[in-house]
């Protein structure tokens, strides 16, 4: 449910969401070797190191991030074993009290779709017993298969208080190749917008903000304005900011006046801050993460 990251945004007052898209470029050496050592150079070795570091990140920010975004595909390249340390990671986040954002972009025909959405926001039926598979609050969409792709989620966020971001205007530098292109005198991206606000127009929260949101990219803040013009009470999800050049600016087209409707997430700037600027871990994910905070409510006040 969209209430529920709203709150938590507004108990931390940081609208920031932390990103785990490990792998084992970005771990410390002494965690991969510790990790090798016990179980070898195998998948396993690799998501134990991953979850260590999962874990770190996570215990120097839950007291003041409310969110974190883990990326199926980081998790997925490890095999089996990257996707238990997926589930124990979605797990640990939600242990500390943390919102859990799963960046996996599923879509597909309508009953694929259906299978995706049970998996992540719904539950698996095992004989009599309904059972969570992974238990994230929240993913991410990709809607380009149309509705029949969609309300599987939507159905999802209305029956077990979910929430879904759809792809709206990406971040990445070929977005446009498709979402900037016109169709009946309008682009694409918008579209898609009006077909986000149908589909949510039934699943609004106590806020007035509906549970199903739209991913808008920073590195396009003219869009992101007028997108928040066409989507007033839809919520943002907004990648782009740090290591692929957004900055506060670009993100304050996102929100509203009423300092809410949208999520930043950065990434790489926070697992790895520790190489930029020295420390440990945690205590430089840590630093980043407050000073991130800072730089994107210096704008919206």
């Amino acid at each position: 449910m969209i209430d529920t990251l709203i709150e938590k945004i507004k108990q931390k007052n940081n609208p920031t969401v932390a990103g785990l898209d490990p792998k084992l470029d970005y771990l410390p050496e002494d965690m991969i070797n510790s990790a090798f050592e016990k179980y070898g150079e195998t998948f396993e070795g690799a998501a134990a190191a991953i979850f260590e570091f999962n874990k770190t990140l996570i215990d120097s920010l839950y007291d003041i991030v409310p969110a974190v975004k883990p990326q199926a595909a980081y998790y997925e390249m490890y095999g089996i074993e990257g996707i238990k340390c997926l589930k124990k990671t979605i797990d640990y986040a939600r242990k500390k009290d943390m919102y859990v954002i799963l960046d996996a972009k599923r879509g597909d025909i309508g009953a694929t779709s259906e299978a995706y959405a049970t998996a992540y926001l719904g539950k698996t039926k095992l004989g009599v017993i309904d059972t969570e598979a992974f238990g994230a609050d929240c993913m991410t969409v990709n809607p380009y298969l149309g509705t029949d792709g969609v309300l599987p989620f939507v159905k999802q966020c209305g029956q077990n208080k979910k929430g879904i971001f759809v792809l709206v205007k990406t971040s990445n530098k070929s977005s446009g190749e498709l979402q900037d292109l016109k169709a009946g005198g309008r682009y694409i991206y918008e579209h898609v917008a009006e077909l986000v606000k149908k589909w949510g127009s039934d699943v609004v929260g106590t806020y007035g903000y509906s549970c199903v949101g739209a991913v808008v990219g920073a590195t396009y803040p003219e869009q992101a304005e007028q997108l928040r013009r066409l989507m007033p009470r839809t919520y943002f999800l907004v990648p782009g900011y740090g290591a692929q050049g957004g900055g506060a600016e670009n993100v304050k087209p996102c929100f509203n006046e009423d300092g809410l409707g949208a999520i930043v997430n950065a990434s790489r700037s926070i697992m790895c801050a520790y190489k930029k600027n020295g420390g440990t871990v945690g205590e430089a994910a840590r630093a980043e993460a407050i000073r991130m905070r800072d730089d994107i409510l210096s704008v919206l006040e």
